[in-house]
């Protein structure tokens, strides 16, 4: 009977083994090409042209050729894509570590220029695209119809955050870090929202109401998207600094901030609002006043911790994207007609290329006429950078062109199988050549690094007195720097600061807004917990 039982347990296990032998050989694979990654990006570290993204392309375009031939053509990669996987475990921790690593006062010094790229620009840009594919495409007899030409144009219109931050130096280049970056993130949140809400709407029958009625939807998503990310990061400031679970134990309090983060993207897209935007303010606000209510150790872990789920995120996108360059599945329904997806493939990257250029330079043009200082000001070859840094297509195009043109990663119609050989094509050329050329181009355009422009791009911002001197009447800056004399200062009314100086204006009211009511509530530098004995304490960085 024991041996039987025993024989029983055997078969069992040798059965269960069997049935997940596949998925333990992918996940080995896929961990250890993770890791190759890992080293030759660091071997490479030095080079002039390879970068991250592009080291993780090419190894997973050589892992695809491998697995190609070792199964006889049938197919290239060992995990299935899935829209799922990517919107809902890859990429909210790299929004998340964007808006948590931010240099915040850089960032929203050029607020308005990052909408303006990032909001306005996207819909130049998908406007120009999908009119392009409209033309072009309606007369290659493709089998696409307006509501799959529309949808063509928000995916193309996502630039690729992921690989430009990789390209520019936060600290070499902030202003151009400041300006790619942000307008990245704000970019891939308004495709996802456009491409999204062109999926609810009947587009065979446009009118003037329903054009008002998307354009609303557009703008209250954005809003209320943003809105619930700063809530759910004052959130998690005012339960760590109430509670303060550093007293007993950081993996508490290192806990919660990941779980609340990864709760706000959740949210945001169970209430059918843009993740990638929640996500972002709520890594924001988190930074700004959650991380310095945990204790040193944990602020340590944290900031390791974000950063590390981040790159692995990254890696992992990258790697697959190389691998499914190669599926077999797709290619077969071109193959007949190699001519039509080269065709479609340059197509869509000119539209690409025009459709940035519409936007970067008179929208360049128009923010360099609010701005009063020449350093300020987006001279011609920083317009190059950031219309080229753009230039690249990645995950977030890919994910939108499988949830459009794929059920369950899988396509059985020529038309939609052209459209995604094609995204990937652009992708991987993007990504590839553009991204090769990018550290060149901005080492020809910009020989060397700006230091000036680096001294504004402090986390943690001053008030120059001489900044805001003309703001105050009686202002406890200028007594305690005994800048009071008995020549009174003719201050401008507040009206007119906003509109001469509107984002020094709106920093100055917002650090008073936030000194009195926001940091005595939900914690931030210079409103740590007391706690005697506390690293924070000893060291003194409670004080701010």
């Amino acid at each position: 009977m024991g041996f039987n039982f025993g024989s029983e347990l055997v078969r069992l296990g040798i059965l269960a083994t069997t049935s997940d032998h596949k998925s333990v050989v992918s996940i080995n694979l896929f961990v250890t090409l993770l890791c190759g990654c890992i080293v030759i990006g660091h071997l490479l570290e030095e080079s002039r042209w390879m970068n991250e993204s592009i080291t993780a392309l090419a190894i997973g375009l050589c892992t695809g050729v491998v697995i190609l031939l070792t199964t006889k053509g049938k197919s290239s990669h060992i995990l299935v894509f899935s829209e799922d996987l990517f919107f809902i475990y890859l990429l909210p921790p790299i929004i998340f570590n964007a808006g948590f690593q931010v240099k915040k006062k850089q960032f929203f010094h050029n607020f308005m220029t990052i909408i303006l790229f990032g909001a306005i620009g996207t819909l130049i840009s998908f406007f120009v695209i999908s009119v392009g594919a409209i033309e072009f495409f309606g007369r290659m007899n493709i089998g696409l119809d307006i509501g799959d030409y529309l949808a063509v144009g928000a995916i193309f219109s996502a630039t690729d955050s992921v690989c430009t931050l990789q390209i520019l130096n936060q600290d070499e280049t902030p202003l151009l870090y400041s300006l790619v970056f942000g307008e990245g993130v704000v970019n891939d949140a308004t495709s996802v929202v456009l491409f999204n809400a062109l999926q609810n709407f009947d587009l065979v029958h446009i009118d003037a109401l329903i054009i008002l009625k998307f354009i609303g939807n557009f703008f209250y998503l954005f809003l209320s998207s943003t809105v619930l990310g700063a809530v759910t990061g004052l959130l998690s400031a005012y339960v760590i600094k109430t509670l303060y679970f550093g007293r007993h134990s950081t993996d508490r309090e290192v806990a919660i901030m990941m779980l609340l983060a990864y709760l706000s993207y959740m949210l945001a897209e169970l209430l059918n609002l843009s993740g990638i935007l929640t996500v972002f303010f709520c890594g924001i606000v988190m930074s700004h006043y959650t991380w310095h209510n945990v204790t040193e150790s944990s602020r340590i872990t944290t900031k390791h911790a974000f950063a590390t789920l981040s790159f692995i995120a990254e890696t992992f996108l990258f790697l697959y994207v190389g691998m499914d360059v190669l599926d077999i599945e797709k290619w077969k329904f071109v193959s007949s007609s190699p001519g039509k997806s080269i065709g479609v493939s340059s197509i869509i990257l000119g539209l690409v290329l025009v459709g940035r250029a519409a936007f970067v330079f008179p929208l360049s043009f128009l923010s360099n006429l609010t701005k009063k200082s020449h350093s300020e000001k987006l001279s011609f070859r920083k317009q190059v950078i950031i219309w080229w840094a753009g230039l690249m297509r990645g995950a977030v195009s890919i994910a939108l062109a499988y949830n459009k043109f794929t059920s369950s990663g899988h396509t059985q119609l020529s038309g939609n199988a052209i459209m995604i050989t094609s995204t990937i094509t652009v992708v991987l050329f993007s990504t590839v050549v553009f991204g090769l050329m990018t550290k060149p181009l901005i080492r020809l355009l910009l020989p060397s690094s700006h230091k000036p422009l680096g001294s504004t791009c402090s986390d943690e911002p001053t008030t120059p007195v001489s900044l805001f001197s003309s703001l105050l009447e009686n202002s406890s800056l200028l007594e305690n720097g005994r800048g009071v004399d008995e020549q009174p200062i003719h201050r401008p009314t507040s009206l007119r600061m906003l509109l001469l100086k509107p984002t020094h204006t709106v920093h100055y009211y917002w650090r008073k807004f936030d000194d009195s009511f926001m940091r005595p509530v939900f914690g931030g530098r210079g409103f740590v917990p007391f706690v005697p004995g506390s690293p924070t304490e000893r060291d003194g960085h409670g004080e701010g």
